[in-house]
C-alpha cells in the first residue's frame, strides 16, 4: 500500500510539474528580422515584377502586410540611427533622441526601459546579430550576442571621412571633387567607368571577414534557433541584416540576374531634384554623393541593379532561417515581423538616399506572420514601423508601459479593425523638412525657403505632382499644416513654422 500512495505521489508531483513547465512556455516566441534601406515597393509579392524575391514573397503570403508603414523621421542624416533609436526605447522621435543620451551616459536604469529587457522580464530569452547603430551597447540589452555590426562597413565609412573635411563639396571645383572621392562613389561616370564592382571581395564593406556580412546574420540566426529549439524559455530574436545599404555588394550570381537593359528607370525620375540643396541633399550628404550629378538614366539603372542583387541574395538568406524555425518545430509558436528601418529613393525624385519625406525614403515593407494572423492579407491602415515593439509586447503579455508611445497593431492585423491607431502621419528630417500625411494628402514644407507642396496621394501615389498652388487647395493646405503644427506640440518638436504658416 505505501508503495501504492508512493508511485502515486510521484506521479502527481511530475504531472503538476510538466503542467507548470507547460503553462510557463504558452508565451508564443518573437523573430524580429530587420533589413536597412528598403522601400516598400522591392518585394516582387507587393508588386515589383522587376525583383526576386521568393523567400520575401512567401512571408507576404503566410501573413498580413502593413502596406502604409512609416517611419518617423530623424534629428541626423543618420536616418537608421534615429530609427532604432525608435524602435528600442518605444519613444517619438524627439522624446527618442533626448531619452538615447541616458544610453551614452551608460545608465542602468535606461536600459531595463528596453524593448529587449521588457521582454526579458516576462521570461524571454533575448538574441540579437547584426547592425545596432543604438547608442546602447547590444550586450547592454541582450542575453546573447554576437556579430555587432556599424551603420555601414568601416571602410566604407572611413573611405568618405576624406571627403568629410570638406565642409560643403558644392563649394570644392569639380576637378578636385573627382579627385578625393573614395572608390565606390560618384559613379559610375559612363557606361566604361569600371573602377567599382560589387561582387569585387577585394573592396572589403560587406566582404570584410571573409563572409558577406548577410551570410554571417543567417548563420548566427541559425546558431541561435538551434539553442532555443532545446530550451523551454520563450526567446525574442533581433536579426538585423546591414543589406543592402551601400556598399550594395553581393556575389556574381545575383548580380547576373539583373542584366541592365531589364532595369527600368523610375517613374519620378530627375536630373536633379530642383529643393535639393534647401533640404540638407547637398552634394556632401553621403547617401547623395554616391552617383553623380546630375543623375543620368545609367547610373540609376546601374545602383538599382546593385541594390536589387542585395536584396535577392538577403532574400536567400532570410530563405534559410525559415527554414531552420520550420525545422525547429518551433515556427507554429512564433510571430514573425519583417520590416527596414525606412526605405530609399534609388533614384526617384532625382534622389539617392533616405533623407528626404517622400514615400520612397520613410515607407518600408512590413510584414506579420503568426498563429492567428490572417494569411495573405494587406491592408491599408497607417501604422510606423516601430509599432511593431509595442505590438510584440502585447504578443508576449507585457503591460505596454506608459513610456512607450507606439501603437501595437494586433488588433488590425487580426481584423478585429481597420482603423488606423493615428488620425495622420507626423515626418520630419532635421529643422530643413516637415510632414503631415492624412486623409490621402501630403503636405512637404521645406521651412529654409518657405516652400510648401501639396500632393493627391490617391491620385499621385508617386508624388509628381505639387498641388499645393493650385486656388481650390489653399484650404486643405491651411487644414494640413495648422494639424502639422498641432501635431508638432505633441511630438516636443521646437522647430517653428508659424511665420510660413502665416504667408499661406
Amino acid at each position: 500500500m505505501i508503495k501504492f500512495y508512493t508511485i502515486v505521489l510521484v506521479f502527481l508531483f511530475y504531472s503538476c510539474h510538466t503542467k507548470k513547465k507547460e503553462s510557463e512556455t504558452v508565451k508564443p516566441n518573437i523573430v524580429f528580422i530587420f533589413t536597412d534601406d528598403q522601400t516598400y515597393s522591392s518585394v516582387s509579392a507587393l508588386g515589383n515584377d522587376e525583383i526576386i524575391t521568393p523567400s520575401l514573397d512567401k512571408l507576404v503570403h503566410e501573413g498580413t502586410t502593413f502596406t502604409h508603414a512609416y517611419n518617423m523621421g530623424s534629428w541626423s542624416g543618420a536616418v537608421c540611427a534615429a530609427s532604432r533609436a525608435m524602435l528600442v526605447s518605444g519613444r517619438f522621435v524627439w522624446r527618442a533622441n533626448a531619452f538615447r543620451q541616458n544610453w551614452v551616459k551608460n545608465d542602468s536604469s535606461s536600459f531595463k526601459k528596453s524593448w529587449p529587457k521588457l521582454l526579458e522580464s516576462q521570461g524571454y530569452k533575448t538574441y540579437m546579430t547584426g547592425k545596432w547603430h543604438v547608442d546602447a551597447k547590444a550586450d547592454k540589452l541582450f542575453n546573447n550576442v554576437v556579430h555587432v555590426r556599424p551603420g555601414m562597413p568601416h571602410d566604407a565609412w572611413d573611405h568618405f571621412k576624406m571627403v568629410a573635411k570638406f565642409d560643403s563639396l558644392s563649394k570644392v571645383a569639380h576637378a578636385d571633387v573627382e579627385a578625393i572621392m573614395p572608390n565606390g562613389y560618384n559613379r559610375p561616370k559612363s557606361e566604361n567607368d569600371t573602377t567599382w564592382s560589387p561582387t569585387d571581395t577585394s573592396k572589403g564593406g560587406f566582404w570584410e571577414g571573409g563572409k558577406h556580412w548577410s551570410e554571417v546574420v543567417k548563420d548566427d540566426a541559425i546558431n541561435f534557433i538551434e539553442e532555443a529549439k532545446n530550451n523551454d524559455d520563450p526567446f525574442f530574436m533581433y536579426l538585423a541584416f546591414n543589406a543592402p545599404h551601400d556598399p550594395r555588394q553581393a556575389p556574381k550570381e545575383f548580380v547576373d540576374m539583373y542584366p541592365l537593359e531589364n532595369i527600368s528607370l523610375p517613374k519620378s525620375f530627375l536630373p536633379e531634384y530642383p529643393f535639393r540643396h534647401s533640404i540638407a541633399n547637398g552634394n556632401d550628404l553621403r547617401d547623395e554623393a554616391l552617383a553623380p550629378f546630375p543623375r543620368t538614366p545609367y547610373a540609376i539603372k546601374t545602383h538599382k541593379q546593385e541594390y536589387y542583387a542585395s536584396i535577392t541574395h538577403l532574400d536567400k538568406q532570410i530563405g534559410l532561417i525559415i527554414d531552420a524555425l520550420k525545422k525547429s518545430g518551433k515556427i507554429d509558436n512564433t510571430y514573425i515581423f519583417l520590416t527596414s528601418d525606412h526605405g530609399l529613393a534609388m533614384g526617384r525624385h532625382g534622389l539617392l538616399g533616405k533623407q528626404s519625406l517622400f514615400d520612397h525614403s520613410i515607407r518600408p515593407p512590413l510584414v506579420i506572420i503568426g498563429p492567428d494572423i490572417p494569411k495573405d492579407k494587406k491592408v491599408d491602415s497607417d501604422v510606423y514601423l516601430q509599432d511593431i515593439m509595442a505590438t510584440s509586447l502585447e504578443v508576449a503579455g507585457v503591460e505596454k508601459p506608459n513610456y512607450v508611445e507606439f501603437n501595437s497593431f494586433l488588433d488590425i492585423a487580426k481584423g478585429k479593425t481597420d482603423k488606423s491607431h493615428y488620425k495622420s502621419i507626423y515626418g520630419a528630417y532635421l529643422d530643413v523638412q516637415r510632414m503631415i500625411r492624412k486623409d490621402g494628402f501630403k503636405l512637404l514644407v521645406y521651412p529654409e525657403i518657405d516652400k510648401v507642396l501639396l500632393f493627391d496621394l490617391n491620385k499621385d501615389p508617386e508624388e509628381m505632382n505639387d498641388i499645393a498652388s493650385v486656388p481650390e487647395n489653399k484650404e486643405k493646405v491651411k487644414s494640413l499644416f495648422k494639424d502639422l503644427m498641432q501635431l508638432q506640440k505633441e511630438m516636443d518638436d521646437q522647430l517653428d513654422l508659424n511665420r510660413i504658416y502665416k504667408l499661406l
